[in-house]
């Protein structure tokens, strides 16, 4: 089975843009509740950008929101993906999707934050949706 990470990616950013904009209101909340620009403690935004998710709907979308991505890059889930691992995690960095095909796995990776040179995090400008095939 080809997979075809781009069209994955497209599938996000156009068909599922209201998730991606509900990732986005979500990282600015978190954001907000800083006391500067960034943050050092990882696992803390982490789980605050996981509340946020929960509480606004937008983390029990998102298997759906992965089942459509698998469809669009070509591929079949073995089974109904659920909202927490291996199919939903929620990182520093925003959501990450899995899903496991045969012997490959496709990723996508909804980035709203990012590492700076000073091993901090800060608010990325909008969300980075990054589709792979691993």
């Amino acid at each position: 089975m080809t997979l075809d990470p781009e069209a994955a990616r497209e599938c996000m950013a156009s068909e599922h843009a209201d998730v991606v904009a509900a990732v986005g209101a979500c990282a600015d909340a978190v954001a907000d509740s800083w006391d500067g620009a960034t943050t050092g403690d990882g696992a803390a935004l982490a789980g605050t950008l996981e509340a946020c998710l929960a509480e606004s709907g937008t983390h029990d979308a998102l298997p759906g929101v992965l089942a459509a991505a698998v469809r669009a890059a070509g591929g079949t889930l073995p089974a109904e993906p659920v909202a927490g691992p291996p199919y939903v995690a929620v990182t520093s960095r925003g959501p990450v999707l899995r899903a496991t095909l045969d012997d490959r796995r496709l990723v996508v990776e909804l980035r709203a934050f990012r590492l700076t040179d000073e091993n901090r995090y800060a608010r990325r400008d909008g969300v980075s949706v990054e589709a792979s095939v691993r």
